[in-house]
């Protein structure tokens, strides 16, 4: 079997898992994404059934995902250009794990054939249109305008990228140190955007009661 086969057939695989989206973007449209840990479990225990294997390289300004096969001397190979994670807020090592984690994700997402937006997501934003209804006309009523909140972008670029770098660890200690490190944006955040924070927090917390000490 080739290497064009075996992907095909890891592919094939992996679409018949109809695997859940558990990424959701809470500012814009909302809408729902994979996330690495949605689906390299299955990759992994695929392409090792299959007999295939996936190799990461930076090179220059581009990144290549090449999946090899363990059996043979084939290989296929996804190329992208890099483009870095940019946060004024967050430490020189958080932006380079956001980079290392957007493109590990969308080269992936690239190579396995995984939609990442399908009929779900647009149904979630589309709008149902209905045939008006003929009815007596009513004097409007005036009511106060009220001025919708505004979500601080740069809060909101934080709280996205300390979430994917938190994402990242792997003990308790490790989630500590980043939130006592970014805790003078924290406070601020959590004056100026209690929703964000709370978000923050809850994940957090999340991470850490599935984290060891």
């Amino acid at each position: 079997m080739t290497v064009y086969k075996k992907l095909t057939a890891a592919r094939a695989k992996l679409s018949a898992l109809e695997i859940k989206k558990t990424g959701h973007n809470n500012f814009g449209t909302g809408f729902s994404y994979f996330e690495l840990a949605d689906f390299m479990p299955q990759v992994n225990k695929i392409f090792d059934e299959i007999g295939l294997c996936g190799v990461f390289c930076f090179e220059g300004d581009n990144v290549t995902l090449t999946i090899h096969d363990t059996e043979g001397t084939g290989s296929v190979a996804f190329v992208s250009p890099v483009v870095h994670a940019a946060n004024p807020r967050s430490q020189a090592i958080q932006n380079l794990g956001g980079t290392h984690t957007y493109l590990r994700r969308y080269m992936w997402l690239m190579a396995l054939e995984l939609v990442e937006s399908d009929a779900v997501d647009s149904a979630e934003n589309s709008v149902k249109v209905e045939k008006p209804v003929t009815k007596a006309v009513e004097k409007p009523v005036e009511k106060a305008v009220e001025k919708p909140v505004e979500t601080n972008p740069n809060h909101a670029l934080f709280v996205e990228k300390t979430i994917e770098w938190a994402n990242l660890l792997t003990t308790k200690a490790e989630l500590a140190g980043v939130w006592r490190d970014n805790q003078p944006d924290i406070n601020q955040l959590k004056e100026e955007s209690p929703e964000l924070y709370e978000q923050l927090r809850t994940r957090f917390n999340e991470l850490k009661s599935n984290l060891k000490a």
